[in-house]
């Protein structure tokens, strides 16, 4: 019995002894715990965990764990990091006081980065029969000196868009005002409802839509649409109806209208589909972006970066500033542009369906991109009414299709290239004949019942300034075969087919064909006089042609002033090639089948084409005319022009009818 007394004494002993031993909680590990938790935005067990009782009887739950998370949410809040240094001494500290030690607090918000430090105090209670030290919670561990009743507020400072000039510095898209038309629903008079929708342009059913709206009280000024600031007699009449205001607003404005529309685009409201994509880049639902063209492309550039400042509103109504991302306007973009020459060119085709483009051919430099039909883009910009659209959208011209941007058959136009081609590998001799007889011809029986046609029959015996001059098929299609698919290839690739083209302003890339290859003997007789699956946009025609009549140099097509200028393609043909070309294209005018060109005072040369678009030979189909020209006197650019549907207006010759009287009056 004794020795069991004994053992019970001292297993009594040892547990006092190890009680004795266990170390007593201590502040600083417990507020490690409290931070790492705070590190992982875990405010709801840090509230239930780690809070006094008195921080709990001050601040509801809500009051902690919601408010912070949805501040947090709303300032965008990333890379939250709370930094505590334990001392390096171990410390006795008294659990009657209360233990403070300092921690910073960073973190990045949609106003940039937030740091600064805070006092965190814990004091020891009981909690479970257990002691333990506890948080001292304080709205100020949210954000620098919040204190309770404190509102955050949020203010966007939004940055100035940058402004888009042509390279004299006539404005092509510019920071305006529009009129803001809208009514007072409790002033509105029904009646007029009809003469509105014919004012406005807009159906009785989308204005009335935009009265039926949620929002909408009797005294609220409701916006309807946004007018040109230009139409003042417009709007003067709109408010002499009961009910109908209007004021003026800020709005992106386009000066030259349908001429440069495919150039500048237009601004517009972002879309759910565009907004996922760039709402890391600051973008919401409100903002507005380039939806087309230079507006689009350049958007990094002339968007700038909105502001935003971060404050607190204290319950006396002074305000406490947090942080402060300051504006960054857009930056101001020129193009290498005419937009004078732009104009008179567009104003020459705006009754056309086609494209344009005019290239410097010593600078690569663009003067003048035109696409018919167009649009007007300040429509756009101040927000059109869906039926508007609709009919817009559903044009069969399409005037919605940026046409310089496309590729298309180069048809005749291409004959210049391949004979570049041909001069500069050596398999062409300028003036070795075919002798050609009537206006179809085939290789041989291989070629079953397809023939190549010419249009003309006047030469039986032809050499390449005759297979110019007469834009002779049967002629190209000989000289194609006898240099070979393989130099052929070779030759446009010199060109810059099957490349992207090296301009900031996106075009289609040119193609020799759909899979790059020709294996077929007709496929290459079509494609050497600019049939077959040979396709160009139209500013790499201008470009090429630039090259061939520029000693064999081709530049790099520029848009941007600015942008380095540089060498694309050189060595295509060498300067008596050249020459040669230059003295045969002038012929084309002079004594061929462009001579409709001819203008006193100028000496244009250049080369016509017609694509066919059928399904078969021998049926007649779609054909889009060409002519590709310059002036000999004065080359200061190319000028490539296509016009689709021409088969029934004398072909290519109505594009040369059309050119001409560009030159004429330019």
């Amino acid at each position: 019995m004794l020795k069991k007394l004994f053992l019970l004494s001292l297993v009594a002993a040892a547990g006092m002894l190890i009680a004795g031993c266990q170390e007593k909680a201590q502040p600083d590990d417990r507020l490690k715990e409290y931070v790492d938790l705070w590190n992982d935005k875990k405010f709801e067990e840090m509230y239930d965990t780690y809070l006094s009782s008195s921080a709990k009887e001050t601040y509801k739950k809500e009051d902690v764990v919601k408010r912070t998370n949805d501040i947090y949410d709303d300032l965008a809040v990333k890379d939250l990091k709370v930094k505590f240094k334990k001392p390096k001494e171990e410390k006795e500290y008294d659990k009657e006081k209360e233990a403070e030690f300092p921690v910073t607090i960073s973190m990045n918000t949609l106003a940039g980065e937030v740091s600064y430090e805070e006092t965190v105090t814990l004091k020891q209670q009981e909690k479970d029969d257990e002691e333990n030290w506890f948080v001292e919670w304080d709205p100020s561990f949210i954000l620098p000196d919040m204190e309770e009743g404190d509102k955050v507020g949020i203010e966007s400072l939004p940055a100035k868009r940058g402004e888009i000039y042509d390279r004299n510095e006539n404005p092509l898209a510019i920071n305006g005002e529009a009129f803001q038309i809208g009514i007072v629903p409790g002033e509105f008079n029904e009646s007029d409802l009809k003469k509105l929708s014919s004012l406005l342009e807009m159906s009785p059913e989308a204005i009335q839509k935009e009265l039926d709206q949620s929002w909408v009280k009797p005294e609220y000024f409701v916006p309807i649409k946004k007018i040109p600031i230009t139409e003042r007699p417009l709007a003067l009449d709109i408010i002499e109806l009961p009910g109908l205001y209007s004021k003026r607003v800020d709005a992106r404005q386009y000066p030259y209208g349908e001429a440069t529309a495919h150039i500048t685009g237009y601004l517009g409201k972002i879309n759910a589909e565009k907004l996922e994509k760039l709402k890391d880049k600051g973008y919401t639902a409100q903002s507005l972006l380039g939806i087309s063209g230079a507006e689009e492309v350049y958007e990094d550039k002339l968007r700038g970066q909105s502001g935003q400042r971060i404050y607190l509103t204290k319950v006396n109504g002074e305000e406490t500033p947090v942080a402060e991302q300051e504006v960054k306007d857009g930056e101001n973009i020129s193009l290498t542009l005419d937009a004078e020459m732009q104009k008179k060119l567009y104003d020459q085709m705006k009754d056309e369906v086609g494209t344009a483009a005019a290239v410097d051919p010593k600078t690569g430099e663009a003067l003048a991109l035109v696409s018919v039909p167009s649009y007007d883009p300040n429509e756009f910009a101040l927000g059109m009414a869906g039926d508007k659209y609709d009919k817009i959208y559903n044009d069969p011209d399409k005037p919605l299709r940026n046409r310089f941007y496309q590729t298309y058959s180069p048809g005749s136009a291409m004959k210049a290239i391949t004979a570049s081609v041909g001069l500069k590998s050596g398999k062409l001799d300028p003036n070795k004949t075919f002798d050609i007889k009537g206006k179809r011809w085939q290789k041989d029986e291989s070629w079953g019942g397809y023939q190549v046609v010419r249009v003309f029959a006047n030469d039986s015996v032809v050499d390449l300034e005759s297979g110019l001059k007469y834009s002779d098929n049967i002629y190209f299609a000989r000289v194609g075969l006898e240099m070979g698919a393989e130099t052929f290839i070779k030759g446009l690739k010199d060109f810059g087919f099957g490349e992207e083209i090296p301009m900031s302003y996106p075009i289609q890339k040119s193609q020799i064909s759909n899979d790059g290859k020709i294996s077929k003997e007709i496929q290459l007789a079509d494609s050497a006089f600019g049939q077959g699956e040979v396709l160009m946009s139209v500013v790499h025609l201008a470009s090429a042609y630039g090259g061939i009549i520029n000693d064999g140099t081709m530049m790099k097509p520029v848009i941007l002033k600015g942008e380095e200028q540089g060498v694309w393609k050189k060595d295509l043909l060498t300067p008596e090639q050249s020459q040669l070309m230059r003295t045969d294209l002038r012929k084309v005018v002079s004594e061929g089948i462009a001579g409709k060109a001819q203008v006193p005072g100028k000496e244009i040369a250049g080369k016509t084409g017609t694509a066919e678009i059928k399904s078969e030979q021998g049926t007649k189909g779609k054909e889009n005319g060409w002519f590709v020209s310059y002036d000999q006197k004065n080359p200061e650019f190319i000028l490539a022009m296509m016009l689709e549907g021409v088969e029934d207006r004398g072909g290519s010759t109505h594009t040369v009818q059309v050119a001409q009287k560009f030159y004429s009056n330019y």
